[in-house]
């Protein structure tokens, strides 16, 4: 999988993808991430990629000139927004609200693009012409789109066959399959009096998966009704 991240701090991404699975992905050749900067994309001296709103208003806006010429650079002029195995995703408040199942589409593409906004977002225009997925990842405002957008390129990455050491790691995952992740425990058995639920401990297979399967069930039900 390819992945494209156009913002304005690039050097953000520096140590999320220099570690742990992000690192292990890239090494693998599973995806191939490359950042770019927009300021690149600017002709001033300035390197200018914001400008006050038409019609007044607080804040500024990121101008559609840096962004549609990081796209065309990148994409070429006359390639459809609209085509199979591509994505050009927008991180704002307004969008669509990210979750596990959009993360499975999401994996599922040969190449995706992450637009970070800044300021009070970007001209309007960048979206009717480019955009063809707007995420958000939850009902709340922060700086800039940086953040979202590692929050969905790591949930997507993970997704990519042979990236995460076991596989069935991520069938039993949160939200996997509508129901949150059950409790676990390691060694030792008695912790500072604490004891690790005997089931674990009866090497019955059938018992611990019916076990953990109701766990899961009431941790679903006592904190996201919504999932049942």
């Amino acid at each position: 999988m390819k992945i494209h991240i156009l913002t304005l701090f690039p050097g953000l991404f520096d140590s999320f993808l220099a570690h742990s699975i992000m690192k292990r992905a890239i090494e693998k050749k599973k995806a191939d991430i490359r950042v770019h900067s927009l300021r690149d994309f600017t002709h001033d001296r300035h390197k200018t990629c914001d400008d006050k709103p038409f019609g007044g208003g607080p804040g500024m806006l990121m101008k559609p000139e840096p962004i549609f010429e990081a796209y065309e650079t990148l994409f070429g002029k006359r390639r459809s927004k609209k085509r199979s195995g591509f994505c050009f995703i927008y991180m704002t408040p307004q969008g669509k609200r990210f979750d596990q199942k959009m993360a499975g589409r999401l994996s599922r593409m040969k190449e995706l693009v992450f637009l970070c906004g800044r300021y009070e977002g970007v001209d309007q225009r960048i979206v009717d012409a480019l955009v063809t997925d707007e995420i958000s990842i939850g009902d709340y405002v922060l700086t800039g789109g940086e953040v979202p957008v590692m929050v969905v390129v790591e949930a997507t990455v993970r997704l990519l066959k042979g990236v995460l050491g076991r596989e069935a790691s991520k069938e039993f995952e949160s939200f996997s399959q509508n129901l949150l992740e059950y409790p676990q425990y390691t060694r030792p058995a008695v912790y500072r009096g604490l004891q690790v639920p005997a089931v674990l401990l009866s090497g019955d297979h059938e018992k611990i998966g019916l076990w953990r399967q109701a766990q899961a069930r009431k941790l679903t039900k006592d904190r996201r009704p919504d999932l049942l």
